[in-house]
């Protein structure tokens, strides 16, 4: 009996012209998203490899320099776009693409691709991760909205009844036939992602543990909306009060929700602006060490103490220029300014990541789109983790340079100049995104949050459905 049920609801799909429309818009419009995107991979990667090597080019061909003008010339560390940024692009239009590595400052990712966009930017983009997001469950509240209702306004529900079907046979044939074009349409588009991304050349490793995942993710997702739909038209009396109800939800889930979560959590766990950030590093450095100013009072502090340790009376007599050596003490204390305060920055972070976890509850949007970005690598957690890394390559450059300077030249000695082969020793940046496990990990509240919307989707449609 759920056999013939399927075969009931598929054949009235392909004979309504509706559906074939849909689906035909949905399929071309992924086909183009997939397009446009795979050549925007592919062109930002090649566009980081000539950048990435160009500016290890220029770090290595200074020529003789002093190494603390070397460390002021400073180098850019890059970040890669990563092989699932091609179905799911989360925050890296926003989030910037090179970071400047110079001596005492710990700059922002700079570049971002929306800032190079017209107005027109404000209207969405078409990716892949806006039809799997947005267009799919709305076309499951097309195809579904009158699962039921169509039986109740047609009198067919009474012959079903007649035949002595099981409710659970009933619900689980329509299901099926609902689901199974929206799991088609996945399943071709996640092929073709790992098709593509199999014969592009990347600079992260594509894995199709990784996209798998990823699949799960929207099918998970997409379940729960096939399950809110038949709920909805199993309660309705008619079809347009249930396509009104389930169009409501999907408003609700998709668009209501999510930026009603992002102002609480924003208002809630508020960032400084950029002149207090700026303002608050200013003065945590003015109570610290200077590394260039030798009057300055933690500067004496350090002087007698280095005296003391090494036992003489007069700068001139240490093994190493004290200039350079005060140099690096200065730029530890700024380094640990920053730590404090992008410690700050991360704790709100944290919050108002908590705060969409919470809101969750209310719609499946929220963790499935945290999850896709996290699977992608394009999440803001990654984006943290890169400027990290970043922050921790600048931090041993800077050591590698004071210390050539501190080790070669004596105290007053600023002529000093390093060999050409100097910058070359330095390894270069590299950095490698969170593995799949760690991703996992730090979005277990969402994983949970999500099945926990699947399966009680589940148990509300076959529990309290009655035909």
């Amino acid at each position: 009996m759920i056999r013939n049920v399927f075969i009931k609801e598929i054949t009235e799909f392909a004979r309504d012209g509706r559906v074939k429309i849909a689906f035909s818009i949905v399929i071309v419009l992924l086909g183009i998203a997939t397009w446009i995107s795979s050549r925007q991979y592919n062109s930002t990667n090649q566009q980081y490899a000539v950048a990435k090597s160009a500016e290890r080019s220029i770090w290595n061909n200074q020529g003789e320099k002093n190494p603390h003008s070397a460390a002021h010339y400073g180098t850019y560390a890059f970040k890669p776009k990563y092989p699932l940024s091609l179905i799911d692009q989360g925050v890296d239009k926003y989030a910037g693409t090179s970071i400047f590595l110079e001596a005492h400052n710990r700059n922002e990712a700079q570049f971002s691709l929306a800032a190079d966009q017209t107005g027109l930017a404000r209207f969405g983009d078409l990716t892949p991760d806006f039809i799997l997001l947005f267009i799919i469950p709305l076309l499951i509240v097309l195809l579904g909205y009158n699962a039921f209702t169509k039986e109740r306004e047609m009198r067919t529900l009474v012959l079903i009844r007649s035949l002595g079907i099981a409710p659970w046979k009933l619900i689980l044939g329509k299901w099926t036939a609902l689901f199974l074009p929206i799991l088609v349409i996945t399943i071709v588009l996640i092929v073709s992602a790992g098709i593509i991304l199999s014969n592009l050349e990347d600079f992260g490793v594509f894995k199709w543990s990784n996209l798998g995942i990823l699949f799960l993710v929207y099918i998970c997702y997409y379940i729960v909306f096939v399950n809110l739909v038949l709920i909805i038209s199993s309660k309705s009396k008619k079809s347009s009060i249930s396509l009104v109800l389930s169009l409501a939800i999907w408003i609700i889930a998709c668009l209501v929700v999510p930026k009603a979560a992002s102002n609480f959590a924003e208002a809630k766990y508020p960032y400084p602006t950029r002149q207090e950030f700026s303002a608050n590093i200013l003065k945590d450095k003015q109570e610290g060490l200077d590394g260039h100013d030798p009057w300055n009072k933690q500067a004496k502090l350090l002087e007698q103490k280095v005296l003391k340790e090494y036992n003489v009376d007069s700068l001139h007599q240490l093994p190493f220029n004290f200039d350079a050596y005060r140099m690096q003490k200065g730029e530890e204390h700024d380094a640990e300014v920053y730590f404090k305060q992008y410690k700050y920055l991360k704790s709100q972070f944290e919050g108002q990541t908590n705060v969409y976890i919470g809101l969750a509850a209310f719609s499946p949007f929220l963790p499935a789109r945290f999850l896709s970005m996290g699977v992608a690598n394009t999440d803001y957690s990654t984006h943290w983790d890169f400027s990290d890394a970043a922050e921790d390559y600048r931090i041993k450059m800077q050591a590698f340079l004071n210390n050539d300077f501190a080790k070669n030249s004596s105290h007053g000695n600023w002529s000093y100049k390093a060999e050409e082969t100097t910058w070359e020793k330095l390894p270069a940046f590299e950095y490698a995104p969170p593995q799949l496990a760690e991703i996992l990990s730090k979005n277990s509240s969402n994983i949970i949050v999500l099945v926990t919307w699947l399966l009680g989707s589940f148990a509300f449609l076959f529990i309290t459905i009655k035909i």
